[in-house]
């Protein structure tokens, strides 16, 4: 997200951090390039005006004139101005109401809410520890009911039995019930969508809250809609008392326009990203940390929570046991590893968190690794027995073949399986001898 944005912003400091001294000319340079980085990111323009004016006001003023090293100040600036419209500090779902705490997700079909409801479930269980019930008003889209139950049963949720026959509202009370009678500490409401926006929808929507009273409603947007989903975000605002925004398809958007405006024309905060199709892929969002991510100055304190959450510590702890005592790295370890990776969302998703020179281009490095490819190789390695995957050197032309066949890939991609494996097996062997501790001594100073 924000690739395009980010890379153009990141030219503009670059050449303001080179100038020893800001005059009104370069500031207004600089102040003009930010504008434009904006519109081709498609901001809506009121937020593009209100944004560029501010920067402009700050970078004029003594705040910059003043100081020994004006680069510096003008990223802070640009820094501060983005945390500002991303909404200041990070807010998160108001838990603290008695129970069931009642969530209904709002937005057009197509945006992801079914998905994003399963996600938020799945948060709620492993953050939080909340028993959470999840229920479809959707009656329009019966394979939208049918999907949520799956993915209820997926994220280990209850599930409200829906008969899309019954009105919205008498579905929605049968949902309050069940959750008080089985003790859920949160019910979420994934509600119906249209393909755009009518005003027998948002009667519908407004209708159902006013019977409900839900204590967190969030309007869920694709961040790919650009200028649309303000236009929409505009109209579900007006038709109900919004709470948040949950902004999803997060990764598919180079231009991350949408979420630079919709908190300004809703008013509301951004409390989650969804990230990919996997049903681990929320994040918490933090304006401060998304703003240095923006200006390529990386998020690593994401990164650590999100290894910290969604890594298994007892596989960790097992291979690091195994590597330490010598006993090898074998091909189940590197499964586990690579869907360890895509658990994390991909290379992408990781690269992006990091501080990295401006000159590396994570995108091309991200589609070496990507998600698909992590998959072909965790398909290969399941194709295998498992004697072949704790000695992998007795896998020869005719096992490479029936491998190749059963997991449906070709047989250089086995060999290629192989040799990475090979190459890793190296690496942790040295591991296990010392070889970090001799590497760590040959760097001068320490």
């Amino acid at each position: 997200m924000f690739e395009n944005l980010s890379s153009r912003l990141q030219t503009v400091v670059n050449r303001v951090r080179g100038t020893g001294r800001l005059s009104d000319e370069n500031i207004s340079d600089a102040v003009r390039d930010v504008r434009r980085a904006l519109i081709e990111a498609d901001v809506a323009l009121p937020v593009v005006k209100d944004f560029v004016d501010k920067v402009r006001a700050r970078a004029l003023g003594a705040e910059v004139s003043r100081s020994l090293s004006p680069g510096q100040v003008f990223v802070k600036i640009l820094h501060e101005e983005l945390t500002s419209t991303l909404g200041q500090g990070a807010v998160g779902l108001d838990l603290r109401h008695q129970p069931p705490v009642i969530i209904m997700l709002a937005g057009l079909q197509g945006v992801g809410k079914t998905t994003t409801a399963a996600k938020l479930a799945l948060h709620l269980r492993r953050s939080k520890r909340r028993k959470v019930l999840l229920a479809s008003l959707d009656t329009r889209r019966p394979a939208a009911i049918l999907q949520l139950e799956q993915l209820a049963r997926q994220v280990d949720a209850g599930f409200v039995v829906t008969d899309p026959d019954s009105s919205v509202v008498s579905i929605a009370r049968r949902a309050v019930a069940q959750a008080r009678s089985s003790q859920a500490d949160v019910l979420i409401l994934d509600t119906a969508g249209g393909t755009r926006f009518d005003q027998e929808l948002l009667d519908e929507l407004r209708d159902l809250h006013d019977e409900i009273a839900p204590n967190e409603t969030l309007f869920v947007v694709d961040s790919m809609a650009g200028q649309d989903a303000v236009n929409v975000a505009a109209a579900f605002g007006e038709a109900l008392p919004l709470t948040g925004v949950i902004l999803t398809k997060a990764d598919g958007d180079a231009r991350g326009g949408a979420a630079l405006s919709v908190k300004a024309i809703t008013g509301q905060p951004i409390k989650f990203l969804g990230i990919g199709e996997e049903i681990t892929g929320l994040e918490a969002f933090h304006p401060d940390r998304m703003a240095s991510r923006i200006l390529g100055m990386g998020d690593v304190l994401t990164l650590i929570e999100e290894i910290e959450q969604k890594t298994d510590h007892q596989k960790a702890e097992q291979l690091a046991k195994k590597v330490r005592q010598g006993r090898g790295f074998d091909l189940t370890d590197l499964r586990d590893q690579l869907e360890q990776m895509a658990n994390m969302g991909g290379m992408g998703n990781l690269l992006e968190k990091l501080p990295l020179p401006g000159n590396i281009n994570t995108d091309k490095i991200a589609e070496q690794i990507d998600s698909r490819t992590i998959g072909r190789q965790v398909a290969i390695i399941n194709a295998m027995t498992l004697h072949e995957r704790k000695f992998p050197k007795i896998i020869n032309g005719s096992r490479k073949r029936r491998i190749a066949q059963g997991s449906g890939q070709a047989v250089q991609d086995v060999n290629r399986l192989l040799k990475q494996h090979g190459q890793m097996q190296k690496m942790m062997k040295r591991f296990s001898k010392g070889g970090m501790k001799r590497m760590m001594k040959g760097i001068p100073g320490l």
